[in-house]
């Protein structure tokens, strides 16, 4: 299961060859492409220097309050919860959905997950096919 980082509203995969250490409490050490850097972390926001950056955490294992339902407003990410393999494919890009509404189904350990929309919308990206194998974390499709 992976977790899913947006700074300033863009989803970021973190870098294979970045090395990120904490060094006292929210000064972290990052090391990227052989240049170092140190970041600090208040609220919501990362300092670098004098840049400051507006980031979000997204961890499929964390449990919310709401029931998995998104906002009215905004983007929906509908991620895996876990290694798997899809075996349906209930919606096409395009598509209008309603909240609840099965998006595809994602077989793990034998058993068969549905995945369904959080919120209303539009599905404005459906990144797999039926028969793909994806990771946990992985993004399978976006609401709007």
């Amino acid at each position: 299961m992976s977790i899913v980082i947006r700074i300033n509203d863009e989803v970021v995969a973190p870098a294979e060859d970045a090395s990120v250490v904490e060094v006292e409490s929210g000064v972290f050490s990052v090391v990227l492409g052989g240049v170092s850097y140190e970041a600090r972390v208040t609220g919501g926001q990362i300092a670098i220097g004098e840049r400051h950056f507006r980031f979000e955490v997204e961890d499929p294992r964390q449990w919310k309050r709401s029931g998995g339902t998104a906002d009215a407003h905004g983007r929906a990410s509908i991620v895996a919860p876990m290694p798997g393999k899809i075996v349906r494919v209930m919606v096409a890009a395009g598509d209008e959905v309603s909240g609840g509404q099965g998006i595809v189904v994602v077989e793990a350990m034998k058993m068969q997950n549905e995945m369904k929309a959080p919120k209303a919308g539009r599905v404005t990206v459906l990144a797999v096919k039926e028969g793909d194998s994806v990771n946990g974390g992985t993004v399978l499709a976006v609401i709007e």
